[in-house]
C-alpha cells in the first residue's frame, strides 16, 4: 500500500481527534449513561497537581524574601483576592469563596494548558499502548483539553450554579429566597390576582435567568477551547500534508506549519490565561448576586 493511500483524508484526521475515548462504543444517539474517559481523567489529574501547587506553595511560604515561585502564587492569590473583596461583600462567605475562586483559575488555567500540547503527542502515545494490548489502534480515541468538551465545561457551571443556590438559601433564607423567587424583580401587588400573574412571571424570569447564566457560563469556556482546538488541528494538518508528500513545493506547507504553529500557539496562551479569568469573575460574580437581596 502507497503513503498516500495511508494517510488519512483531512475530515478522518480530524474527526478522529474530535473523538472522545468513552465508556461505551460512538452512537449518534445520545446517551447520558455514557462517560468520556479521557476529559474525566485529565480534569481530575490536573485538579490534583493544581492542589499539590498550591499546596506546596502555602507550605513553603515564608514572611521573608520569596521565591520566584511564592511571589507569582501570592500575586495571583492577591489578585483573586482583590476581586473578591470587590464583588462578595460577604467577609464570612469570603472565606470559602476566594479560595474557591483561586482553585477554579489555576484549574481552568491548567485544563486549557493541554491545548499547547503537541496535538499527536498524546494520542500518538495512547495508541501505542492500546495497540499494545492487543486492540485495534486506529480506534484508539484520546482528546487531552477538557474544557474543549463540553460535558466538563458545563460541569463546572453547573456546580458554581449549585454553589449560588446554596448561598441564596444560606445568606436568605429558604423562606426568604423563595419570597424573593416570586417577587423579583417586577415585584408583586396587593391585588390577589395581579399579585399570582406577576408572581408566575417572576418565578418564570428567575428560572430563566439561572438557566441563562448557567449555559452561557459554560458555553463561553466550551467554544473558545473547541475553537482554539479546531485551528491547532488545521495548523496540522499543514504538516501532515508536507509528511505524506513528495513534491519539492511542499516545503511552503511545512513552513507555514511552523509559522503559523508558533503564532497562534503565543497568541493562543492570551486566550488560555482570559477565559480562565472571565470563568472566575463569572464565578465570583454569580455567587455575589446570591448575596444580594432583591
Amino acid at each position: 500500500m502507497s503513503v498516500e493511500e495511508q494517510a488519512p483524508s483531512a475530515s478522518e484526521y480530524i474527526v478522529h481527534h474530535l473523538t472522545h475515548w468513552q465508556t461505551k462504543p460512538q452512537t449518534e444517539i445520545v446517551d447520558f449513561s455514557v462517560f468520556n474517559i479521557d476529559s474525566l481523567f485529565f480534569s481530575m489529574l490536573l485538579g490534583v497537581l493544581g492542589c499539590f501547587f498550591l499546596w506546596k506553595a502555602a507550605r513553603k511560604a515564608t514572611s521573608g524574601v520569596p521565591g520566584r515561585f511564592q511571589a507569582a502564587v501570592e500575586m495571583l492569590f492577591e489578585l483573586v483576592d482583590g476581586q473578591a473583596k470587590s464583588i462578595v461583600h460577604n467577609a464570612k462567605s469570603r472565606k470559602l469563596v476566594a479560595p474557591l475562586a483561586l482553585t477554579v483559575f489555576v484549574w481552568v488555567v491548567l485544563l486549557n494548558s493541554m491545548d499547547l500540547l503537541p496535538l499527536d503527542l498524546l494520542p500518538m502515545v495512547w495508541s501505542w499502548i492500546y495497540g499494545a494490548a492487543g486492540h485495534d489502534a486506529h480506534h484508539a480515541y484520546m482528546r487531552v483539553v477538557p474544557t474543549a468538551d463540553l460535558s466538563i465545561s458545563l460541569g463546572l457551571s453547573v456546580s458554581v450554579l449549585a454553589i449560588c443556590l446554596f448561598y441564596n438559601i444560606k445568606i436568605k433564607g429558604i423562606g426568604g429566597w423563595a419570597h424573593e423567587l416570586v417577587t423579583a424583580p417586577f415585584g408583586t401587588s396587593k391585588n390577589p390576582v395581579f399579585a399570582l400573574i406577576l408572581g408566575v412571571v417572576n418565578l418564570a424570569e428567575q428560572l430563566i435567568s439561572f438557566t441563562a447564566k448557567t449555559v452561557s457560563h459554560g458555553m463561553r469556556l466550551f467554544g473558545n477551547m473547541y475553537a482554539g482546538e479546531l485551528i491547532f488541528m488545521l495548523i496540522a494538518l499543514l504538516g501532515g500534508t508536507w509528511a505524506f508528500s513528495a513534491a519539492p513545493g511542499s516545503l511552503m506547507l511545512l513552513l507555514l506549519h511552523v509559522v503559523a504553529g508558533w503564532a497562534w500557539a503565543v497568541f493562543h496562551i492570551l486566550i488560555i490565561l482570559l477565559q480562565a479569568f472571565v470563568f472566575m469573575m463569572l464565578t465570583l460574580v454569580y455567587i455575589g448576586q446570591a448575596h444580594d437581596a432583591h
